[in-house]
């Protein structure tokens, strides 16, 4: 699964730079090279880039960001050739923290990876949730028809025709109520579950 959402997410960077090859970077993007992506990427981080940008920028080019060391970073060229080719589609990159960086040259959020994955498994969890819901209403659709009562006694019998209308109301008003509590609680319990795990296995990587 975490495969899978890498590839989403390379395909999210590469989608986004054919936008923004054709915006206010055309120069740097449209035919891009090493040298004009390391000068955009210096051009990018000298507004005020957030900490995780920074940390991206560490991780790749294994220094700091400093405005007075212009010339040291102008060295390390040759590691935006994975970005490079990359973005000229002859290559798939598999070094994450040449991924990020080419997300935060488009500008693609969210970024990095980690936040990307993050989302998804966010947005999965709530997507299991509302089938359950859907699911549940379902149910009580059927309930509320009164499939899960016995059928319809004969006229004349009123003991039957008073067992028959009490239980029905009982269960329209107590069963649909526990089907939400019980499966909602359930997937709320799994979905939780599943997000600690996920932090947790992105906390020892």
């Amino acid at each position: 699964m975490h495969s899978q959402t890498l590839e989403e997410f390379k395909k999210a960077i590469k989608n986004k730079y054919e936008i923004e090859k054709e915006g206010e970077y055309f120069d740097y993007l449209y035919n891009p090279s090493r040298g004009k992506l390391r000068d955009l990427c210096w051009i990018i981080y000298e507004n005020n880039p957030t900490q995780d940008d920074l940390n991206v920028f560490r991780n790749l080019l294994c220094l700091e960001f400093d405005h007075t060391r212009k010339n040291k970073f102008n060295e390390q060229k040759d590691k935006f050739r994975p970005i490079e080719t990359f973005f000229k589609g002859e290559t798939d990159p598999s070094n994450i923290d040449a991924i990020n960086l080419a997300a935060v040259i488009v500008d693609f959020q969210p970024r990095p990876f980690k936040k990307f994955n993050e989302k998804c498994r966010i947005n999965e969890a709530k997507h299991m949730v509302s089938v359950v819901e859907m699911n549940a209403a379902a149910q009580i659709e059927i309930i509320e028809e009164g499939n899960l009562v016995e059928s319809y006694p004969q006229k004349g019998n009123r003991f039957y025709n008073f067992k028959y209308v009490l239980s029905k109301k009982i269960v329209k008003k107590i069963y649909p109520r526990k089907i939400i509590t019980a499966t909602v609680g359930a997937v709320a319990f799994v979905s939780s579950a599943r997000l600690y795990f996920v932090k947790k296995k992105d906390q020892t990587e």
